[in-house]
């Protein structure tokens, strides 16, 4: 029998409007897959990402993220933390840590409510005015966008150059770091060069913010470089944005979909904690991130040779039946989740991992306060277009009252 024509493609709509298909194909037939143009290896199983991406001396990060060759170059910068390997990786990670404690996350918890009490406000009043409410446009997005905004110490008069530098940023990885085709080039070296010049204030002079602390961070008598602070920021903007309003939207539009397991979210907020781990379980807002491997490596009786891009695909691991189940497909707010891949682990597990959740948390708190029953209209709904993160370029919501 002819076995069925492969459908991973992540460069196409197909693929990126629903990866899901495809991932499952994967995984039960071709789990350590050779993809040709670009060339690159996929890793689609749980267990083998998971011991994978643990393995820095093997799987490095040093040669960028994506299947796109040279893409630190072509960017145009030196290499920021994500794209660093221990022992290097470990000791910024320690000094960054310093200025981005959970007891500084926590402490934005009331001014996040804030001004997600004014987006809702601002929907309703869109919507009883006859307006399209965009779910991830006016609500989702602008949390993150405020939240970085605040911490990097951006100040409100800032604030207007600030969102476009933002849109600008979350499209770079997207598009193989093509920044002259998607119209990037002047937004990043604006960026880089207001956050040099902040860096620089903050150092004469420090304020509330995570700059500040940054510049004063210290272990074992080093501080962070320029350099280091300025490559924190860029990671923080490119890296945190969307993805934390990615997953609003999709806890939103998950829930919309089962609207048994909404009913009790809305009784009970306290399930919302849990429920935020099988949203990015089952919808993860990076899909997928690559290493390159620094010595020859076998997986599954697939020998794999040093020097070569290896995709790992979080978004097909965290639906995997071999770790979670038969139902894994199937959304489940009380599942049990002892360890997932949405934040990847090891090394590199995402630093922001509990900034991204609280304001998730605050947001659907809020949200199923005001509208316990919103949902969204998925039929004129538009995916992002990327390999690599999930998400939204439009969401019309739905079932908004004043």
């Amino acid at each position: 029998m002819t076995p069925p024509p492969l459908l991973y493609d992540p460069l196409s709509q197909q693929c990126t409007d629903n990866p899901y298909p495809a991932y499952r194909q994967l995984r039960d037939s071709d789990p350590v897959h050779r993809h040709e143009d670009p060339p690159f290896w996929a890793l689609s199983r749980f267990a083998d990402i998971w011991d994978a991406v643990r393995e820095p001396g093997v799987f490095s990060s040093a040669q960028g993220l994506t299947f796109y060759p040279d893409e630190i170059s072509t960017l145009g910068l030196a290499p920021t933390i994500v794209m660093l390997d221990p022992p290097r990786h470990g000791d910024l990670r320690r000094l960054i840590a310093r200025g981005f404690t959970p007891g500084r996350v926590a402490a934005l918890e009331p001014m996040i409510r804030s001004f997600v009490r004014e987006r809702i406000a601002a929907m309703q009043e869109t919507s009883a005015s006859g307006g399209e409410v965009d779910l991830h446009l006016d609500f989702a997005s602008p949390i993150p966008t405020f939240v970085l905004a605040h911490l990097l110490g951006v100040p409100e008069s800032d604030r207007a150059r600030f969102d476009p530098w933002v849109a600008a940023l979350t499209q770079v990885q997207n598009s193989g770091f093509a920044l002259e085709a998607i119209g990037a080039t002047n937004a990043v070296a604006e960026m880089f060069g207001y956050f040099n010049d902040l860096i620089l204030a903050r150092r004469a002079e420090p304020a509330d913010d995570l700059v500040s602390a940054l510049t004063v961070a210290e272990v074992d008598g080093e501080r962070l470089t320029d350099w280091d602070i300025l490559g924190f920021c860029f990671v923080m903007v490119a890296g945190g944005n969307d993805t934390t309003g990615a997953l609003i939207s999709h806890g939103v539009m998950l829930l919309d979909s089962y609207p048994d397991q909404r009913a009790q979210i809305v009784a009970d907020p306290a399930l919302i904690p849990n429920a935020l781990l099988e949203f990015l379980r089952i919808e993860g807002s990076v899909q997928g991130l690559a290493r390159t491997t620094l010595a020859p490596v076998t997986i599954n009786g697939i020998d794999i040779p040093a020097g070569e891009k290896v995709m790992m695909l979080y978004g097909s691991a965290n639906r995997d039946e071999r770790e979670f189940g038969a139902d894994a497909d199937q959304l489940d707010i009380a599942r049990e989740i002892p360890r997932h891949l949405a934040f990847s682990s090891g090394p590199h597990f995402c630093v922001g991992s509990h900034l991204a959740r609280l304001q998730a948390r605050v947001a659907l708190e809020e949200l199923y306060a005001s509208q316990p029953s919103i949902g969204v209209d998925l039929s004129r709904a538009q995916r992002l277009q990327s390999p690599f993160t999930r998400g939204w370029t439009r969401l019309p919501a739905v079932g908004i009252v004043g």
